[in-house]
């Protein structure tokens, strides 16, 4: 049985001045603890920082701290951020870490996954709509943004499935198989059949080396060939495949590879 919920209309404001919001229920009676003042001195000076000169002015652990804020109100969350960096590597490997990675960091639970995520999605989902339904060609920068974004800093591979229709305009990007570390399992005839359901006239494959290295493999070669023949059989372009690595990428059509 499905039950709906209850939504309150209420907002938190994303910088909440006194950091009044409740991580959790008290039990009757208790009295909840307030903050120390140099804490919310020290969270007041970050915030006017951040709105002052934004996230180019701040280095990766602050504006990890400026997240936590929320999340965590009345504790010191520097300590945290710096752990979340050395346990990941950067800022983004932070955001996109799996959430059962990020729960083994002490001090991190569900809120402050649940805010990381959300992050993630945000900035997955802004990228992709400046993409989506935008003719390839015009806008090859920001659909290399989009793949940056949403998988460079993956620790798994993931096989993506860029459609375009006839005038090359992207109407869908699918996630077709999540992998290993070094390893994805792509099945042309199954690539082949979502292009027949979607009525797509050409593709752009896309997978990330989590490794960072985006130079591809025979094994990587061979797929694409296979796939390029399943669906030249059908009248389906193969216009490129692209691998993603830590800071670059390789375009397949590019390197002479396809």
């Amino acid at each position: 049985m499905v039950t709906r919920g209850v939504f309150n209309d209420s907002q938190i404001p994303l910088f909440d001045q006194g950091d009044e919001t409740p991580a959790d229920p008290l039990p009757a009676g208790a009295k909840r603890r307030e903050a120390p003042s140099y804490l919310k001195d020290h969270r007041a000076r970050l915030r006017q920082r951040f709105m002052a000169g934004g996230a180019a002015a701040m280095p990766d652990y602050e504006l990890l701290e400026l997240i936590l804020f929320r999340s965590i109100p009345r504790r010191d969350v520097k300590p945290i951020a710096r752990q979340l960096l050395d346990q990941f590597g950067d800022f983004n490997r932070v955001i996109t870490a799996p959430p059962e990675r990020l729960a083994e960091v002490p001090g991190i639970g569900e809120a402050v996954i649940v805010d990381l995520k959300v992050l993630e999605a945000a900035a997955g989902r802004m990228a992709r709509a400046k993409v989506l339904q935008k003719h390839v060609i015009s806008s090859w920068d920001a659909l290399l943004d989009y793949c940056h974004t949403t998988m460079a800093h993956r620790e798994t591979e993931q096989f993506r499935v860029l459609f375009l229709d006839r005038k090359n305009v992207l109407i869908a990007d699918e996630a077709q198989a999540q992998g290993t570390v070094d390893h994805v399992p792509v099945y042309p005839r199954e690539v082949a059949k979502r292009a027949l359901e979607l009525n797509s006239s050409a593709l752009i494959l896309v997978h990330n080396h989590p490794s960072g290295d985006p130079t591809p493999s025979e094994a990587d070669i061979q797929m694409t060939a296979q796939i390029d023949m399943a669906l030249s059989a059908l009248g389906i372009a193969l216009h490129d495949h692209l691998i993603i690595g830590a800071d670059a990428e390789i375009s397949f059509r590019a390197e002479g590879l396809l």
